[in-house]
């Protein structure tokens, strides 16, 4: 089995950074997305690790032998694109054994792996037929499964679904999961979909401005963001991230000036505001995800108070923007839970949900 490995890799376009010194591993078996924003250098990271753009500087390695050098015919890569590329005379069957004619196996053998692909991916009743009567998802089903059926060294994935509606797109995530997990290759998937990306990868690269900001779990990027960026980028509703003063500290909680009111905030345990000796009015970013508030029926010292600005049904769930001076703060509840547009209304962080960031943005912890 082959891995992947970017040591110190950039992509310059003339003053532009596109991708600025990155190192990345992917072990064989593993799938790791590249998640962003657009122009945040992830598909320009895909097309040098695929040969496709020459790197600026810094290595390629597959399978332990370094490939800057060599074309992407040589490089034993597979690659799935946004656009599906299939052959548009050519059945489903045609397309999918294509790749095989340059290798030196039976029609037996081909006819083998194209019934196999077909079956593992739901496209044995399309096998005669051509691209021009395929539904979206078929279309991306091919394009995948004219990929994986030469056995390849890796696989690189460029937006594989976003051309595909919600419905498609959540089929087609479990379905790419469940083969990419049964293939044992090193996989790059490249995407903007932060869904696709915690669902089908084992670990994520977050990027922005050709940096590589964090890489972890997708558990660990969800749950531990490494920075501001990170904890504002994953997450749906966003991230609360709101500027406060620090005015006291213990083992357990912290109390803050936020949002104009004096709250005390508990902690996550990994969180040593102590190790830092904070100051009266040391300046910190306090995070709160909309799940990790809590309606209070009264105000109290853990408490933040706003008035009902606008209310969101979202099916078993409703979000609530909260108006405190100039600052929105989102809360999500329960759909039963009784609420009313200017209404004053109180929250409390849940333990365990508060994140805090120093001046610079990243994550404080123990």
């Amino acid at each position: 089995m082959a891995d992947i490995e970017l040591r110190n890799l950039s992509k310059h376009f003339g003053s532009l950074a596109a991708v600025d010194d990155i190192d990345l591993d992917v072990e064989a078996g593993e799938v790791v997305c590249l998640l962003g924003p657009s122009g945040c250098g992830k598909t320009t990271t895909l097309r040098m690790i695929a040969g496709l753009e020459d790197a600026t500087a810094g290595d390629i390695f597959i399978a332990g032998a370094r490939v800057n050098e060599l074309a992407p015919r040589d490089r034993d890569i597979a690659m799935v694109f946004q656009f599906y590329a299939l052959y548009p005379s050519l059945t489903v069957s045609e397309n999918l054994a294509f790749p095989l004619h340059a290798e030196r196996i039976t029609k037996e053998e081909i006819d083998r792996r194209v019934r196999e692909i077909a079956g593992l991916l739901d496209l044995s009743h399309a096998l005669g037929r051509v691209p021009g009567r395929l539904a979206e998802g078929e279309k991306q089903r091919v394009a995948v499964g004219r990929a994986v059926i030469r056995d390849p060294q890796c696989f690189l994935f460029d937006e594989p679904l976003s051309r595909l509606d919600i419905a498609v797109r959540q089929e087609m995530r479990g379905q790419i999961k469940q083969l990419l997990n049964g293939l044992h290759k090193a996989t790059v998937i490249v995407t903007h979909d932060q869904i696709e990306a915690l669902t089908i990868a084992d670990r994520i690269a977050v990027m922005r401005d050709g940096i590589i900001e964090q890489v972890a779990s997708p558990h660990d990027i969800f749950a531990k963001p490494a920075n501001v960026f990170v904890a504002g980028f994953i997450g749906t509703p966003q991230m609360n991230l709101v500027e406060a003063n620090v005015i006291d500290a213990d083992e357990d909680t912290a109390t803050v000036n936020m949002l104009g009111q004096e709250v005390v905030l508990p902690l996550h345990a990994e969180i040593s505001l102590q190790g830092t000796a904070p100051r009266r009015n040391a300046p910190v970013t306090v995070g709160v995800r909309p799940r990790g508030l809590a309606p209070a029926s009264e105000t109290g010292p853990t408490t933040i108070s706003g008035q009902v600005d606008l209310i969101e049904p979202m099916g078993a769930e409703t979000l609530i923007h909260l108006r405190i001076g100039e600052d929105d703060l989102r809360v999500v509840t329960s759909r039963g839970h009784p609420a009313a547009v200017g209404e004053t209304m109180h929250v409390a962080p849940t333990p365990g949900q508060v994140h805090l960031f120093d001046h610079d943005g990243m994550r404080i912890a123990s």
